[in-house]
């Protein structure tokens, strides 16, 4: 196959750059040719003799709107002229004023632009606008490039249900949920000690951006005060957080124990008890499959979105996200160590069925599927009637 992959980062360290990084592997791996239409790419791709890198620079430009704007245009014009030369285009929502045969879709800005924990809804004054007119235009955009896409990848049932509920037909959505490193995310043990967390007590764990309330750490901490003896560790940069004010507030400073932005994640992770991740609107989080991989009992909410992979044997999945009793009687019962062992074995095993590789793959086999339902395979476009038919909201998996 001749792939073309239109992003805006192509790396580990990047929650969507991440999916494009690990789908071009494995796309060399077997072979495949692959074209990457990105600002900033791996090292160890830029150097494969399969891959053509077509570098879009944008980061003179001084604000995210702009640097998108270009390069939405940028390589818009690329592909309408070398279009013909793939069998295959990939995109990522409307970054891309091109035409493509698959769009994933991480987010869907117009449901955050409904949400009441909108950025503009919190900020009134011109950083809320910004943020306001950055989403609208987004949604605007997003809505065109899913109509112009042969195939919608939704990464959770949470996004594909909001791709409907925009006029996406049911019929061209796949769900394809994002991956995990199993090596990089497994059960064990480490020292407390060593990052700097208490030793012989049952510890939480919370991890996301907490310099806003969408991630509702809030209502962490409000149901913390009901649940004596428990601790609470918590990643995420505090510059301009009001959490650490409302825990002293709360009176639990004592027992939540903030470690700013952490790239050690992984092993954070095999020290603590549980994970806890209520969030208020996420599309789909990498950090709830990366902490069920990690053996960790789960408490999250229907919000969240991957919410759908935490089963009643491996969690807690809380209907209502502000409910700070329905919360605080979550962790209670996860103060019992056996069914914390329970849980996290259970939680382990789903995310084994989530890695990278299988992920990859599944995307392999969606293109290839594409291609085979093409009258001419070095023509990238599909007719009508020759789409592939999908169920709603189905979701792929490996053969």
């Amino acid at each position: 196959m001749k792939i073309c992959i239109v992003t805006h980062k192509i790396r580990k360290g990047d929650g969507q750059g991440r999916v494009n990084y690990e789908v071009a592997l494995e796309a060399i791996r077997h072979g495949h040719q692959l074209t990457l239409l990105a600002s900033e790419i791996a090292p160890e791709l830029e150097e494969n003799s399969l891959v053509n890198w077509i570098n879009i620079p944008v980061n003179r430009y001084p604000s995210e709107f702009i640097r998108n704007f270009i390069f939405a245009k940028k390589s818009g014009d690329w592909l309408r002229q070398h279009r013909r030369e793939f069998d295959l285009i990939k995109v990522n929502g409307a970054i891309t004023k091109g035409a493509s045969d698959v769009n994933a879709v991480h987010f869907v800005h117009s449901s955050w632009w409904r949400s009441p924990v909108h950025i503009s809804r919190q900020h009134r004054d011109l950083y809320g606008l910004y943020q306001w007119l950055y989403t609208a235009l987004n949604a605007y955009g997003e809505k065109q490039a899913f109509q112009q896409a042969k195939v919608v990848v939704a990464v959770s049932t949470k996004v594909a249900d909001e791709l409907v509920n925009i006029g996406v037909a049911s019929d061209k959505i796949r769900v394809i949920v994002n991956g995990v490193d199993l090596q990089e995310f497994c059960p064990g043990a480490t020292s407390r000690q060593k990052l700097g967390l208490p030793e012989n007590v049952t510890l939480a764990l919370f991890a996301g951006d907490i310099r806003t309330t969408r991630k509702n750490l809030d209502t962490v901490l409000q149901a913390l005060v009901k649940v004596p003896n428990l601790q609470l560790a918590v990643v995420g940069t505090t510059e301009g957080s009001p959490f650490p004010e409302l825990a002293n507030s709360l009176g639990i400073s004592k027992r939540v124990h903030f470690l700013g932005y952490r790239r050690d994640i992984a092993e954070i992770m095999r020290a603590v008890d549980l994970f806890v991740f209520p969030s208020r609107y996420e599309a789909c989080s990498l950090v709830l499959l990366e902490a069920m991989a990690s053996g960790l009992p789960v408490i999250t909410a229907t919000a969240t979105g991957g919410a759908e992979l935490v089963t009643s044997a491996a969690g807690i999945t809380l209907p209502d996200t502000d409910n700070v009793d329905s919360l605080a009687s979550a962790l209670l019962s996860l103060k019992n160590d056996l069914l914390r062992q329970q849980m996290g074995a259970a939680a382990r095993r789903i995310a084994e069925q989530h890695s990278w590789t299988i992920m990859a793959q599944t995307y392999l086999d969606l293109f290839a599927e594409l291609i085979k339902n093409e009258e001419h395979s070095s023509h990238p476009h599909l007719s009508p009637s020759s789409r592939p038919i999908t169920l709603p909201y189905r979701t792929a998996s490996p053969n």
